[in-house]
């Protein structure tokens, strides 16, 4: 982890959708009033990846279409560090488990033996990679940001237990799709719900993944469709 803060960090965020084709809830919190990063805001639980993440055997892959726009523009080989990052996130902050029985073969990284000590593996494939966001620059922290959309049926266990999470976010809830935007969100929470609201009755992964690419320069929105450079550029 570097020492400077507003050094570009690689993130993973889960937008867990629950009851899509009946009526659609997605699972929120709040972010505390002394948070750096978006404070009082609420938001996916997500975080930056860990060194640790890229480490973590996953039990199942990610979809192919989801692989290949995820390496888009990445770092080779960062795909199956995202996906592991983002089942950890999920872990640590609602206590949710998306994974499968099984047993680690090997110690887990120290951010990981909690997910472990529950007999479950991580499970990638559920992960459906359907946006990227890099944070605009002056902000405290910046992230590039991969959103991935996870069906609510994927999860092992209770889906109102959030007993094991951590206190970064408070006020865990399924909030129904029509609702989510009369609470405090941020920007680009606001901007991702539209896309999930647009897919929330679609299983299918999206035909190309928007990108919003906020340079030190210029802002582009771009489209991922993982197929070598980026087309269909928009300013």
């Amino acid at each position: 982890m570097t020492d400077d803060k507003s050094a570009l960090r690689n993130a993973a965020t889960v937008i867990v959708l629950r009851d899509r084709m009946t009526a659609p809830r997605v699972l929120m919190g709040q972010r505390g009033a002394s948070a750096v990063f978006m404070p009082n805001k609420f938001v996916f639980p997500g975080g930056a990846v860990d060194a640790g993440d890229a480490e973590v055997p996953l039990a199942t892959a990610l979809p192919a279409p989801c692989d290949a726009r995820l390496c888009e523009e990445a770092a080779p080989g960062l795909a199956p560090a995202l996906a592991a990052a983002a089942i950890r996130e999920l872990w640590e902050e609602t206590g949710l488990i998306l994974g499968q029985p099984g047993t680690w073969h090997d110690e887990p990284p120290a951010d990981w033996a909690r997910f472990a000590a529950t007999g479950h593996v991580p499970t990638a494939h559920p992960l459906q990679f359907v946006f990227r966001a890099i944070t605009p620059p002056g902000r405290p922290r910046r992230f590039d940001a991969r959103f991935f959309l996870v069906d609510a049926g994927a999860i092992a266990g209770d889906l109102d237990d959030f007993g094991a999470a951590c206190d970064e976010l408070s006020l865990l809830q399924w909030i129904p799709l029509p609702e989510v935007r009369t609470f405090d969100l941020p920007f680009i929470t606001e901007v991702v719900l539209a896309e999930v609201a647009a897919r929330a009755h679609d299983p299918a992964p999206p035909a190309s993944v928007p990108f919003f690419h906020n340079g030190v320069e210029e802002s582009l929105f771009l489209r991922l469709r993982g197929r070598g450079p980026m087309s269909g550029r928009t300013h």
